[in-house]
């Protein structure tokens, strides 16, 4: 297939959305979930949120986020492992012909600005915000950059999650009550799992490739069988949970409207049945993205509208 076989059956195009397609945009639901999920459990229990400071959380997560998928891009780049073949890149690079320093120094801007942000949060907060942000940026970097990977190994659902999901739950409502309880713990924990979700959907998608590159994910450890075998449990479990917490009076009754979303989780394990080529996945890993977008937009909203009718 040839460079202009593989943008026409990916439907990419030129000028602006040559810089779209590098954010990675279907993914940054793992940046923008947390934060409001964090930031309407804090609504939720004082009635009350600081909107500056929820905007900048907000931000500057996307923007972490948006570094994170650049890195990947150039750092892939540099290690040969993506071509004009590649599916699920931006392909900024290799397609669009974007320089590679280009990309590096756009990542190191996002991480700039971030910066900036977290600096305000940290001046309307506590500084201890600056620490746990300082470790996640360079777990953002390490996670293609450094001497060994961490999108390499077969931990990377958990440092997705646990960071995208958990961590920022966690600063989010810290940001906004001063405190963090074990119920935001417990209840962070479908949402990581949604999180790392999006991940296993990518390295199913990418299991070939990997494989050819020396990675050793968890879907190349385990096999795409039992690949899609574990997504489809994360995502029981995620929803099982949601229940329990709901029964436990962790969450009001109506963040049963989550449920919702269970036909998008199913289409997902559908799509990803019996395929094995990557352009035949993008819809699967796409639906994926989907079903977190609209698991945490049901969940924020469950707790923003109970807030408001009591």
């Amino acid at each position: 297939m040839s460079n202009t076989d593989i943008r026409e059956a990916l439907n990419e195009k030129s000028g602006f959305q040559v810089w779209w397609r590098l954010l990675r945009p279907h993914t940054l639901t793992a940046s923008f979930v947390p934060v409001f999920i964090g930031t309407m459990m804090a609504y939720y229990v004082t009635g009350s949120i600081n909107t500056l400071l929820f905007m900048a959380m907000l931000l500057a997560s996307m923007l972490i986020q948006s570094a994170t998928n650049m890195f990947n891009e150039y750092y892939d780049y540099v290690r040969g492992l993506d071509t004009d073949q590649s599916v699920g890149i931006g392909g900024t690079i290799v397609r669009d012909g974007i320089a590679p320093k280009t990309v590096l120094h756009l990542a190191l801007t996002f991480f700039g600005i971030a910066i900036l942000l977290g600096l305000y949060i940290c001046i309307q907060t506590s500084w201890w915000i600056a620490l746990i942000g300082a470790v996640s940026m360079l777990i953002g970097y390490l996670y293609t950059g450094g001497p060994i990977p961490i999108a390499y190994t077969p931990f990377g659902e958990v440092f997705a999650g646990f960071l995208m999901g958990t961590v920022i739950i966690g600063i989010s409502y810290f940001i906004q009550t001063a405190t963090v309880t074990s119920d935001v713990i417990w209840i962070s924990v479908p949402i990581a799992i949604f999180i790392g979700a999006i991940l296993l959907a990518n390295n199913i998608r990418d299991l070939d490739g990997d494989q050819e590159n020396g990675r050793k994910t968890v879907a190349i450890l385990v096999g795409r069988k039992k690949a899609i075998q574990l997504l489809a449990f994360m995502f029981m479990t995620a929803y099982g949970l949601t229940i329990l917490y709901v029964i436990l009076n962790m969450l009001p009754i109506l963040s049963l409207i989550v449920l919702l979303s269970v036909k998008k989780a199913f289409n997902v394990i559908k799509k990803f049945q019996g395929k094995t080529n990557p352009l035949e996945m993008m819809p699967a890993m796409v639906a994926t993205g989907q079903t977190n977008s609209l698991f945490g937009l049901l969940l924020g909203l469950s707790l923003l509208i109970n807030a408001v009718i009591n």
